[in-house]
């Protein structure tokens, strides 16, 4: 595993999203309820591994096979998101398939979850949050780019950020409470 490399905001990250979600619209049709850009590549401004995350809501985790038959490269091992400290909700509020782009292509990282699960809504409220406080993404910009230059690989350096990650949802969860946000309209 490679050492993570964190690059500044890119203006060209939102097309990158487009063409990725087409192929993935393409793939699942309607069984793809929302096609949504997360992750810090998501973010203006905000620093970030250069690989797009995308999130696919659907009714079902099977209908995510057709993206393997798509040529997007499933992570079988991978089956499941982190939890928050203090989550209580049943593990399948939490599950997801997880693939990468078709070889050859840009890189992305593709997470299938169900439409209204927790991991869904966590990936788009902790989006939107730091959206709406540029200060907030823009200290966490500064703690990627630290942990990168210290981290021996890309899987340390996200069990390490995850601390990071809780408190910042944490926030989230309270302007989510007082402002009555809700998820927007789909990306793709």
């Amino acid at each position: 595993m490679s050492r993570p490399e964190i690059v500044p905001y890119s203006q060209h990250w939102p097309a990158a999203f487009s063409a990725v979600a087409r192929r993935i619209r393409d793939a699942l049709g309607p069984a793809a309820l929302r096609i949504d850009h997360i992750g810090s590549t998501a973010v203006p401004r905000l620093p970030a591994k250069n690989v797009i995350d995308i999130q696919v809501s659907v009714g079902d985790l099977g209908a995510a096979d057709a993206l393997a038959a798509a040529g997007f490269r499933p992570f079988g091992d991978i089956r499941g998101d982190h939890r928050p400290p203090g989550d209580r909700s049943p593990d399948a509020q939490w599950a997801k398939r997880f693939f990468s782009e078709p070889v050859d292509e840009r890189r992305a990282n593709v997470h299938v979850r169900v439409d209204g699960s927790a991991n869904q809504r966590y990936a788009l409220l902790f989006r939107d949050y730091l959206r709406a406080h540029p200060a907030t993404a823009e200290a966490y910009g500064e703690l990627k780019m630290r942990l990168a230059a210290h981290m021996p690989d890309t899987a340390t350096y996200a069990e390490v950020k995850d601390p990071a990650v809780d408190l910042i949802a944490l926030a989230a969860e309270e302007w989510a409470a007082a402002s009555g946000w809700q998820p927007g309209p789909s990306d793709g």
